[in-house]
């Protein structure tokens, strides 16, 4: 078959980086773009900049081209895929992708080379999309940014000194560098959207259990969410257009109605009930005037499109921090336990700092945490009766990469983890930039299932502003900024000796051979984890259920039914 024709009457701008999804798609139908002249563009801007930006593992430049000429060909012979036909995408290395390397960022899975596709992976192929390759992360979406791993980490395109925000790093990076239209990330306790608020994009946690995860390398199962991120909220609508729906091979996924996301986005917000947590950055993490001064900005633009907007209080950051971390923590910890016994050396100072701790966390801890876990789900479902969405911060201005302490993830509370206890989808977008050009994000909340309104939200906001319009300045051949990371610690931490003695004894029980400098990691944050398990609440009643209630698999359920 002859390849096929494109019209000149109407010649594609040449900021092909800059096209959104939509607009990529009414190009490449029309046939006044082809995917392959939108993908090589891709991989130029990809190999220009991406030195100064590390977003990307794994390149796929033969199979994008491959799958690019075949997009081009199937719409000569009149077969449309629909709005992702034919747009590069790039995923979060721990999506499996067949004959690709997938290794979660770690030393762990160097050599991981999965045999079939993630679920999602899957679907986006099906959609027509074109993989442009495989994107930093934090170490098994977890840790920080690690400057042990095989790999560098992600750096914010704004300033590239500066933290993208994680764990989807490289996600967050590469949308805002326009190396992609297109990405998907996870999140269990912010990794969507914290990259979308430091890196100025957008980006969608979908409601637990819409997206499948099966084929992507687990952190939480109690709170992991697969979920897409583009630069606007209407190409996160096409994106979860795409990926959402029942999967049997996921064991959180949930059956339920996938609407038309892109049909429900409207630019008029009348009547919609906004409830504002400002609490959240008054009192519980208060925020640098920048931050303040945006969502002030924000609120009467949502106030100008006809929402009611009016203050409102959910359990305090910390309460709901608390739940996720005793159960993440001791999740991924166990996930990963057997390499922790066998290669804990392996693993990267940051992923340590956070993972090890979780030996000290009982099965009584885990089971108050998921006992408060689903209280927490019927409270937010009570303050939903008067809300249609709940709105907060996202993050202020990124911090510079070489000030980033790992220990600081048990010192403060994530603006994030209570939308992955509440289970419902979340979604941030740019709501203005800092005084030294940084981007700023606003965190739109809704109920389960009704990911649809946080979308209209998101989208109607973005008609109204221009903040996601707005693109850094990169220069080729400009050199990284040097950085000097904070030091592994080395010294003992001032712990008592009654702490560091459980903390060895609770490593031995669980297996772990802990050299000197994981042995400090682990006393300078037991303190925490042990404060944590003290301020959880004890007053269940014996009835009380915890959230992680037994539900028969798809599989059992359909043998029994024959």
């Amino acid at each position: 078959m002859s390849a096929p024709s494109y019209s000149a009457e109407t010649p594609p701008t040449p900021a092909l980086h800059r096209l959104s999804i939509a607009e990529a798609a009414g190009l490449i139908q029309s046939k006044r773009l082809s995917s392959v002249e939108y993908t090589q563009a891709l991989i130029d801007r990809v190999d220009t900049f991406d030195p100064q930006i590390n977003a990307f593992i794994t390149p796929t430049t033969s199979l994008a081209l491959e799958q690019a000429k075949a997009a081009d060909k199937a719409l000569a012979n009149g077969d449309w895929k629909g709005p992702l036909h034919g747009v590069p995408f790039a995923l979060k290395d721990i999506y499996d992708t067949a004959s690709i390397l997938t290794s979660g960022h770690s030393r762990v899975c160097i050599d991981r080379i999965p045999t079939a596709d993630a679920t999602t992976t899957a679907k986006l192929y099906a959609a027509g999309a074109v993989l442009l390759g495989k994107l930093a992360t934090h170490e098994f979406a977890h840790g920080g940014p690690s400057f042990d791993l095989p790999w560098p980490p992600a750096r914010n395109p704004w300033n590239t000194a500066c933290f993208t925000g994680g764990s989807s790093s490289g996600s967050g990076a590469a949308l805002a560098a326009g190396f992609v239209p297109a990405a998907l990330g996870s999140d269990t306790g912010g990794s969507i959207r914290g990259p979308a608020s430091w890196c100025g994009v957008s980006g969608l946690m979908p409601t637990f259990g819409l997206v499948s995860r099966a084929g992507v390398i687990p952190n939480s199962f109690s709170f992991d969410h697969c979920g897409p991120m583009a630069r606007s909220i209407e190409d996160c609508a096409i994106l979860l257009q795409a990926i959402a729906g029942f999967d049997a091979a996921d064991a959180g996924s949930i059956r339920c109605a996938i609407p038309d996301y892109r049909a429900a986005l409207s630019a008029d917000l009348k009547g919609l009930r906004i409830g504002v947590l400002r609490h959240y950055w008054e009192e519980d993490q208060p925020a640098s005037g920048d931050v303040c001064s945006a969502l002030d900005t924000a609120l009467d633009v949502l106030r100008g499109l006809g929402a009611q907007v009016e203050n409102t209080r959910v359990r305090p950051l910390k309460e709901s921090f608390d739940i996720k971390v005793i159960i993440a923590e001791t999740e991924i910890f166990t996930i990963h336990l057997q390499a922790l016994r066998e290669r804990a050396g392996d693993f990267g100072w940051d992923f340590l700092q956070r993972a090890l701790p979780a030996c000290l966390f009982s099965a009584s801890d885990y089971f108050r945490a998921t006992r408060e876990h689903r209280r927490s789900v019927v409270q937010m479902a009570q303050v939903f009766d008067r809300y249609d969405v709940l709105l907060t911060i996202g993050q202020g201005a990124a911090p510079r990469l070489d000030n980033h302490d790992p220990l600081n993830f048990w010192k403060k509370p994530n603006l994030f983890t209570p939308s992955n206890v509440a289970a419902g989808p979340a979604a941030v977008v740019c709501s203005g930039f800092s005084a030294s050009g940084l981007p700023l994000g606003m965190q739109i909340i809704g109920r389960p299932f009704d990911d649809a309104t946080v979308l209209r939200v998101g989208h109607a906001f973005q008609l109204a502003t221009d903040w996601h319009r707005r693109e850094p300045v990169l220069a080729a051949g400009a050199a990284q900024p040097v950085l000097a990371p904070i030091p592994i610690p080395t010294d003992a931490p001032d712990t008592d000796a009654k702490t560091r003695a459980l903390c060895d004894t609770m490593a031995e029980r669980a297996g772990l051979s802990l050299d000197d400098t994981q042995r400090i990691l682990l006393y300078r944050a037991a303190p925490y984890a042990l404060e944590m398990v003290a301020r959880l609440k004890r007053d269940h009643g014996f009835d009380e259920a915890p959230a992680n209630v037994f539900q028969f698999p798809a599989d059992v359920l359909a043998r029994g039914a024959r």
